[in-house]
């Protein structure tokens, strides 16, 4: 193990991880703090392994085709992603979705990184900034309050703030599989899959719009202390989705299209789907089921989903505030803070949102800071790839004013010029996307 180092990454999560990969196979000695593991532990985490997976076990959509993360997962793994190397060596049935042993997962990036002769992991809680050395901030939604307030001096600006929520996870043994099926929607299987990827619970009209009537007078958790604080529509809690209209979940997570009851042959009316959550399949998690109901609210309830009468939950749901700074004003092109040029930020905490998002910023900054520690300039990804329209919209592609989370997707990119077919343009920005990539990594080194 090393002694010294060249550059201070704080935060052992994905970006983290990813960055201090990054760093160390350029030859960069690091140091990575992580907290978890120490005495310290987040609302949200379970373990002190690195990249834990908090809330969903999948890394969603893995066709580079047609699908913004997809692509995104591809140019990844073409830039010798640590987190997509370990993820698709952990990778579970899930359709055309990426899902992963959550466990497995972190093990293996825990092990890689405490393996690597450029890394010294060190399990303490950093509570100041580094006033000279480079360093890469990753502390990710959950920053401990100390570091939170000496990056809001820093930065002198008030952090946003948003909630996140976290879905149950059912043990599979307690499903009722005379009542549930499994089935991939359309059927359509991925590479570690046969088509039959989840675990379906169907609904009737009468069951549906009575485990809606439940929702809504389901007791909620209290958070006064974050009243306010906006909710990300990619993690919204089940309950705040119903209040938006008794049909609106028939139209999200708990839409039955695609999906045939053996029992009847037809579609059912609405369909809870659960995915698989470990590689022994013992453990299943409820898809789209992130919620702020109190515990016993949560086992009354979701016990009226046929199939899931006898149902015994591994991890109930649960809610926690997430935070990220103002990145457009406070960011430069490479992620430095423009006050403080010897500092990068990486991942949630920079405003973007989701495992492979949070990701593929660590694994940019970590080479940003890798060319820069070389003396060189690394120019930053096209627009026109997915991860260089992550970091434009991070760093000065959105009005400061009304920044939000964001996920991967098309209306980041620019657009497709003159007239197409609704139905061709994913392809266009998939096929214009693998061009600009390969010409900018070609060059890049």
């Amino acid at each position: 193990m090393t002694t010294t180092y060249d550059i201070h990454i704080i935060g052992g999560g994905l970006a983290g991880s990813e960055a201090a990969w990054q760093l160390a196979q350029a030859g960069v000695r690091v140091k990575l703090s992580e907290m978890r593991g120490s005495g310290d532990m987040t609302p949200a985490h379970q373990t002190d392994g690195l990249a834990e997976l908090v809330c969903s076990n999948s890394f969603r959509s893995d066709d580079a085709e047609r699908n913004a993360v997809g692509l995104l997962h591809s140019e990844m793994r073409a830039l010798n992603s640590l987190i997509m190397a370990m993820a698709d060596k952990h990778q579970l049935p899930a359709g055309s979705a990426l899902a992963v042993d959550r466990d497995a997962f972190s093990e293996s990036v825990t092990r890689a990184l405490a393996d690597h002769p450029n890394i010294t992991v060190v399990r303490e809680r950093v509570d100041t900034l580094p006033t000279d050395t480079p360093a890469i901030v990753a502390t990710g939604p959950l920053t401990a309050p100390s570091l939170a307030d000496a990056i809001g001096a820093t930065t002198g600006a008030d952090a946003l703030a948003f909630f996140d929520a976290i879905a149950p996870i059912v043990h599979a043994e307690s499903i009722d599989m005379d009542i549930a099926w499994k089935q991939s929607r359309w059927d359509k299987a991925g590479p570690a899959g046969d088509g039959k990827d989840y675990i379906n619970c169907p609904l009737d009209r009468d069951q549906y719009h009575a485990f809606h009537a439940a929702l809504m007078a389901g007791e909620k958790a209290e958070f006064r202390e974050w009243e306010n604080v906006p909710y990300f529509d990619g993690c919204m809690p089940i309950e705040v989705m119903a209040e938006r209209g008794v049909e609106t979940l028939r139209f999200g997570p708990m839409k039955g299209v695609g999906l045939d009851d053996p029992r009847t042959g037809r579609w059912p009316y609405a369909c809870v789907q659960l995915r698989q959550d470990n590689a022994s399949a013992t453990l299943w998690n409820m898809v789209g089921f992130q919620t702020k109901l109190k515990y016993g609210e949560q086992v009354r309830i979701f016990r009226t989903i046929p199939g899931l009468e006898n149902a015994e939950f591994a991890r109930l749901g649960g809610l926690h505030r997430n935070t990220f700074i103002r990145s457009p004003v406070l960011l430069d092109p490479t992620l430095r803070l423009k006050a403080r040029p010897n500092l990068r930020f990486a991942g949630q905490i920079t405003g973007c949102e989701g495992y492979v998002e949070s990701s593929a910023i660590g694994l940019i900054a970590g080479r940003f800071a890798a060319a820069e520690l070389a003396g060189r300039e690394l120019p930053a990804p096209p627009v026109e790839t997915a991860l260089g329209a992550l970091l434009a919209h991070i760093t000065g592609g959105a009005e400061a004013d009304s920044y939000q989370p964001m996920n991967v997707n098309f209306g980041l990119f620019p657009p497709i010029e003159g007239r197409t077919k609704k139905a061709d343009r994913k392809l266009m920005y998939t096929a214009r996307a693998r061009t600009a990539f390969s010409d900018w990594h070609a060059a890049a080194g």
